[in-house]
């Protein structure tokens, strides 16, 4: 039998893949995943979206009366960015106990984290409701590769609960706001700068939709978790060259909803106060995840976590969206809890890193959750 990976070095072997996103590529990553997984016992189906943009399901086990449970991740990363890194971003380096690299808290540690605690319990995992391991391509431009796998029907399977293993320095999260992007599109005449008169200025009809976006009402309450549902203006981008009346402008939105919002309604609802001339085209569409503290495997996630975290969890969500707002669409109604080991506050930052010591907790926390659940 091959010997299992600590987590570390997993974690390790997993930044030294160039996933940024895009391109992603993630393929090299995925087939070093599933060959390990293959080798221990897990039957791995593997889901490309496009050229070297692959996903994986990998599962184990399946009794009759219980649902697996399920674990869920991505392997691409977002660019480095132009401040120069102290390390190569890649190169997987520890110094006092951090390990550096891109991808190192968002979120390879945590994928590797539940890769090894089911490839650890591999022998109980087979006679029992066993673990589903999805881990997905293309989170970071949208959930591309999770979209794709819904798609496919029965790849994914069914599962009784999902740990999603995003960084949260191992807190257990119950839940995220969703994210509604949209281009707003004005449109003009272009005509000579010097005759403005001849033209219909595409940009200033931005600007007028950019004073309505802000005073825009969402017309519903406060989460008691989440707190409000916000809206941003995050780019602008118009008009040909300065002597010239631009005839086109985009304005980038970014709304972040709290669960029971329907992002058709806020779409027509904001069409209408923008008006028939001004178009509202969806970019991005991920919903919310929210799963009641009282939930009694939600209260378990918080008993097998307290003990490390030195007081019991407070019931909180993410800031961030995960790739469950898609996998809640094959995996309906069950408890989601977001839950991994890296540092939340660093990821994306130049110099990314993941605390050692806490990807080897999350390993022992995964393990006892699969534990339970195979009781």
């Amino acid at each position: 039998m091959t010997k299992t990976p600590d987590a570390l070095q997993l974690t390790r072997e997993l930044l030294k893949f160039n996933t940024i996103n895009p391109p992603g590529a993630e393929q090299a990553c995925a087939q070093h995943l599933g060959d390990l997984l293959k080798r221990a016992g897990f039957t791995v189906d593997y889901a490309e979206f496009a050229p070297t943009r692959t996903s994986l399901v990998a599962k184990i086990g399946g009794v009759k009366g219980k649902r697996p449970l399920g674990f869920t991740g991505h392997i691409d990363t977002v660019p480095l960015g132009s401040a120069a890194w102290k390390a190569d971003a890649f190169g997987a380096s520890l110094e006092g106990g951090k390990l550096y690299g891109r991808g190192s808290s968002d979120m390879k540690s945590g994928v590797a984290a539940f890769v090894v605690a089911a490839l650890r319990m591999v022998e109980q995992l087979k006679n029992g409701p066993g673990v589903t391991l999805v881990i997905t391509a293309d989170e970071e431009c949208g959930c591309g590769g999770a979209t794709y796998m819904v798609k496919q029907g029965n790849l994914l399977g069914e599962v009784g609960a999902l740990v999603i293993g995003e960084p949260t320095a191992n807190y257990p999260l119950v839940g995220h706001k969703g994210a509604f992007w949209l281009d707003v599109k004005t449109h003009g005449i272009t005509a000579h700068g010097s005759m403005p008169e001849q033209g219909d200025n595409a940009i200033y009809k931005a600007a007028a939709a950019i004073t309505k976006l802000r005073d825009f009402d969402f017309e519903t309450p406060a989460h008691a978790l989440m707190g409000a549902p916000t809206l941003n203006v995050g780019t602008v981008h118009g008009g040909l060259n300065i002597n010239s009346v631009p005839d086109s402008t985009v304005i980038g939105v970014d709304i972040r909803s709290v669960p029971g919002q329907d992002h058709a309604l806020l779409q027509s609802r904001m069409q209408r106060m923008l008006g028939e001339t001004v178009e509202v085209t969806p970019t991005l569409d991920v919903a919310s995840i929210y799963s009641d503290p009282a939930q009694p495997w939600i209260q378990h996630v918080f008993d097998v976590t307290q003990s490390r975290l030195g007081a019991r969890p407070q019931a909180k969500t993410a800031t961030y969206f995960t790739d469950a707002a898609v996998l809640k669409e094959a995996y309906r109604d069950i408890p989601m809890v977001v839950l991994g080991p890296g540092e939340p506050q660093l990821a994306h930052q130049t110099d990314e890193y993941c605390l050692v010591d806490r990807i080897e907790e999350s390993v022992a926390i995964y393990s006892e959750l699969i534990k339970d659940w195979s009781h």
